[in-house]
């Protein structure tokens, strides 16, 4: 039985690689993909999100989603993935056009229609789930849980102790971490250290249509650079799905910071327990590098 998933992102170059293993992992069954502002503008990342898919010649639903965090404006992360959200490679041209519902809408029917409880893939700002939330909570029933790319129990990667995602939409997260929704966080503890090898970069042109793609992407990647290695952030999110035992959980309590001057966006992880709060995320705080990389090596072989 293959995992079904619906999977809500922002591509984004790292998310590129993300989607690919959403698409390919044998254990998963990819059942619609969900765009949110983040990297860039959700109409960039609407016509990434449909370059992939086109791309790989997926036949999956794509509903685009929210333009702009709950209360706060658009921040994006341009400098990291280009203009566009996916400078690097030339997409041919296609006439695939989102659905005509807006992607919690989406969401939530999908999730009302499937005969099974489906897991929540996020790897972007949490406006989208936030929004589901808020306005169906009736749909709870059928989310198995929430797998999100964000947050850190340590330092930031957008303000000194934010993560960009939160920090885009912290209003957002701070709704979906109360929601009681079974929530795995693969934030910075462990895709900082979730890199792919200069070696290994270099052999993707000659494993098949997808590593030459990602390879040209890679090289507009500022996530690290092609000679120091690349952060796969995204890309945990799916390797816990497929292979949670790469990762080391925690349960903790995680409340999510709207007020600070200084801290808005940060994940607050109480890993000792001293809020006395119950446990409402199982934080990943360990990664078997070793494991990722192999596991990212198959999944990127088993792609066209």
């Amino acid at each position: 039985m293959r995992l079904p998933i619906i999977l809500d992102t922002d591509p984004g170059i790292d998310d590129a690689a993300a989607i690919a293993a959403a698409l390919f992992a044998p254990e998963l069954d990819l059942q619609l993909m969900t765009t949110v502002a983040g990297n860039v503008s959700v109409e960039k990342t609407t016509r990434n999100a449909l370059q992939l898919l086109h791309f790989w010649e997926a036949n999956v639903p794509l509903a685009q989603g929210a333009a702009k965090p709950l209360v706060r404006p658009l921040r994006d992360a341009a400098y990291v993935h280009g203009q566009s959200g996916m400078e690097g490679y030339d997409f041919m041209e296609h006439q695939r056009q989102p659905l005509e519902k807006p992607a919690f809408i989406a969401i939530r029917d999908a999730l009302m229609h499937s005969p099974e409880p489906v897991t929540l893939v996020a790897i972007g700002p949490l406006t989208n789930i936030a929004l589901l939330l808020s306005q169906y909570p009736e749909c709870q029933f059928n989310i198995r849980r929430l797998v999100i790319m964000g947050g850190s129990a340590g330092r930031g990667n957008f303000t000194p102790n934010a993560e960009f995602n939160i920090a885009i939409d912290p209003e957002a997260a701070a709704q979906v971490f109360q929601s009681g929704l079974e929530i795995v966080m693969c934030g910075l503890d462990v895709t900082n250290q979730a890199v792919l090898t200069p070696d290994y970069l270099a052999t993707l042109p000659t494993l098949n249509k997808t590593g030459k793609m990602l390879h040209s992407l890679f090289s507009h990647y500022r996530s690290g650079s092609m000679q120091s290695g690349l952060r796969m952030h995204d890309l945990c999110a799916i390797a816990w799905l497929v292979r949670p035992e790469l990762f080391t959980l925690k349960p903790c309590f995680v409340a999510v910071e709207t007020q600070g001057t200084y801290t808005a966006g940060t994940t607050v992880v109480d890993i000792e327990g001293r809020l006395g709060q119950p446990a409402n995320v199982q934080v990943a705080l360990g990664l078997d590098v070793d494991g990722f990389r192999a596991w990212v090596a198959e999944m990127f072989r088993l792609a066209p």
